[in-house]
Order: structure tokens, then C-alpha cells, then sequence
């Protein structure tokens, strides 16, 4: 009789996870996918009632979680957070930002901001998790969350590709240097989601007629849109997988 192959498992029971900018949006959707599948989630925002609020919620509907206040920028609270923490493994670095300006408007501000949130912040955060884990002979799984606009240019969007390109070669150089320690390093890259952060750009309808005209499955995406995907990066279903970007993006990039 042939053995069949076991389709590997999707669960992250006895497994920590920990996602930033979890108040709201894609990572409150990555926290409640990651508690559903079992892990116990530690969810990191700035805002304490957002996420205390998301927590007690998850809690309510069975899983495991909690809420740590923590500002990714202060490079200083970050250390000391993932040095008192039990080590994680899963880190979904979701905490991001935008500021939509054609090339010549970018001010130096605007760089900061964009810049050091979406690439400074992603680096160091991912840089404590992994000291931990390493330090601990943990092994897991980095899923940065990308862009579409990490794979193409767009109008408006210099500054925003510019650290989303950056994030993924990021990702991709720390895939070689974690694999030898069990640490697999992969990005999501999202097309536009309706989220908090994109909607004042929908109430614009010349920019979001433009937008579904390159969105070949013809629909905004939905923070459940990327629910599978972190499952899938955070899980033993994508053991080989690392380096890589899952785009998610309903054929935008396809032409």
C-alpha cells in the first residue's frame, strides 16, 4: 500500500507571535489569523486602548493574546522589549506608513518619516527578534509586510517604493544570513487594501477608478485577503520558503 505524503500543518499551536502596528488594519488581520491558528500573539502598537481593546477581543473569542505598548521608532524600548520577552516565533513586521507626493514635493521631513518607520524601524525590530531567537536556539519564521510598489514604481509613490524596494532586498539578505539558524525571512506585498491608512485615498474617485483599472480581479483588496498569506509564511506549510515575496495583489504586477 503507498504511503501518502501529510499535507504539512497550517496550526501554531505552542508557538509565539508578535505583530507590530496591531491596532488596526493588516496587522490586527495578521494578529486575529495567527490567534486563530493557535499562537499566542502579542499584539505592539503605540495606542494602548487600540490594541488592549484587539487583545481582550481575540481573548474573548478563544485565543491567546496580549497588548504591549511600544513605539518601533525608539530603537532604544525595542531592544529592551525583545531582550525581556520570551522569544518569538513568528514576527510580523507590519508597522508602516505613507505620504503620497510626486517626486518633486518630497520634502526631508517626509523622507524621515516614511523612511524611518517603513525600513529603519522594520530593520531594527527584526534585528531584536532574531538576537532572541538566536540566543535561544529558536527557530521561526520574518514576514515583512511589503507592497506591490516594492515590485513596481507609481505616480506619487517615490518615497513609498523607494522603502518598499528596500525592504524587500532587506528581507532578501536576511534570509541568507538566518537560514543557517533556522530562520526563514519573506515578505508580503500587498496591492491597495481598505484599511484606517488608505481610506481618505478612496474618496478621491478619479484615484480609485484608476486603481481598479489595474486591479485585474477588479476589486480593492481586504485585510482577509492577506490572511492566508501570513498563515502560510508563519507556518510549516512554507518550510522551503524564505527570500521570497508573496504578492498579493490581484494581478496588478502580472503585466
Amino acid at each position: 500500500m503507498t504511503a501518502l505524503p501529510a499535507t504539512p500543518s497550517l496550526r501554531l499551536d505552542g508557538r509565539r507571535a508578535v505583530v507590530t502596528g496591531a491596532g488596526r488594519g493588516i496587522g490586527l488581520a495578521a494578529a486575529a489569523a495567527l490567534a486563530e491558528a493557535g499562537a499566542a500573539v502579542t499584539l505592539v502598537a503605540r495606542t494602548a486602548a487600540e490594541i488592549e481593546a484587539a487583545a481582550a477581543e481575540i481573548r474573548t473569542c478563544g485565543g491567546v493574546a496580549d497588548a504591549a505598548v511600544l513605539d518601533v521608532a525608539d530603537l532604544d524600548a525595542v531592544g529592551a522589549f525583545f531582550a525581556r520577552a520570551e522569544p518569538f516565533h513568528v514576527l510580523v513586521n507590519n508597522a508602516g506608513t505613507n505620504r503620497p507626493k510626486p517626486v518633486w514635493d518630497v520634502t526631508p521631513e517626509d523622507y524621515d518619516a516614511v523612511v524611518d518607520l517603513n525600513l529603519r524601524s522594520a530593520f531594527f525590530v527584526a534585528q531584536a527578534c532574531v538576537r532572541r531567537m538566536m540566543a535561544t536556539g529558536t527557530q521561526g519564521s520574518l514576514i515583512h509586510m511589503g507592497s506591490q510598489m516594492g515590485h513596481v514604481g507609481g505616480p506619487n509613490r517615490s518615497l513609498y517604493c523607494a522603502s518598499k524596494w528596500a525592504l524587500e532586498g532587506m528581507s532578501k539578505a536576511m534570509a541568507l544570513d538566518l537560514a543557517a539558524h533556522g530562520i526563514r525571512s519573506n515578505t508580503i506585498a500587498p496591492t491597495f487594501i481598505e484599511t484606517p491608512l488608505t481610506a481618505p485615498f478612496f474618496e478621491n474617485p478619479v484615484f480609485k477608478a484608476e486603481v481598479l483599472t489595474r486591479i485585474k480581479l477588479g476589486r480593492l483588496g481586504r485585510v482577509e485577503d492577506l490572511m492566508g498569506a501570513v498563515l502560510l509564511l508563519a507556518s510549516d506549510a512554507s518550510a522551503l520558503m524564505t527570500g521570497t515575496s508573496l504578492v498579493v495583489d490581484g494581478g496588478w504586477t502580472a503585466d
